[in-house]
């Protein structure tokens, strides 16, 4: 099998993924554990080279996966400019990893959860 099932039905594992990588990119940096973040990792590694392609088939595979939240509230004089995470990850992560090929991300490890003892990471996008 190619991928971890974290216990969860199929449903609640995409959704979970789903949050946590446009968390990801949102924030640039997620607290988790360690199975957790090593799924996540392939897809924001994903959404980081479809934003480097930048074309409309890219964008709209992006936009099926990432949830539609707001990333960033900018005022410009009299406009408020709403950013979402859509959008961030084509005008500013995209151009970012411009010359990098892969290796988006890069997870440190911490110390464990204290209330189950689970291994915990943080997962944050490479500068």
């Amino acid at each position: 099998m190619g991928y971890r099932k974290l216990g969860r039905t199929s449903s609640h594992r995409k959704a979970m993924l789903r949050n946590l990588t446009t968390d990801l990119l949102v924030n640039e940096k997620i607290i988790t554990t360690d199975a957790r973040a090593k799924e996540v990792r392939k897809s924001a590694e994903k959404m980081i080279s479809l934003g480097k392609k930048g074309d409309l088939a890219s964008r709209r595979r992006a936009a099926a996966f990432l949830m539609n939240v707001v990333a960033d509230v900018k005022e410009d004089g009299d406009n408020v400019v709403v950013q979402s995470a859509l959008q961030k990850l084509f005008s500013e992560l995209a151009p970012r990893f411009e010359e990098r090929n892969g290796g988006y991300t890069r997870i440190l490890k911490m110390d464990e959860r204290r209330g189950d003892a689970a291994k915990m990471v943080v997962l944050e996008l490479v500068d």
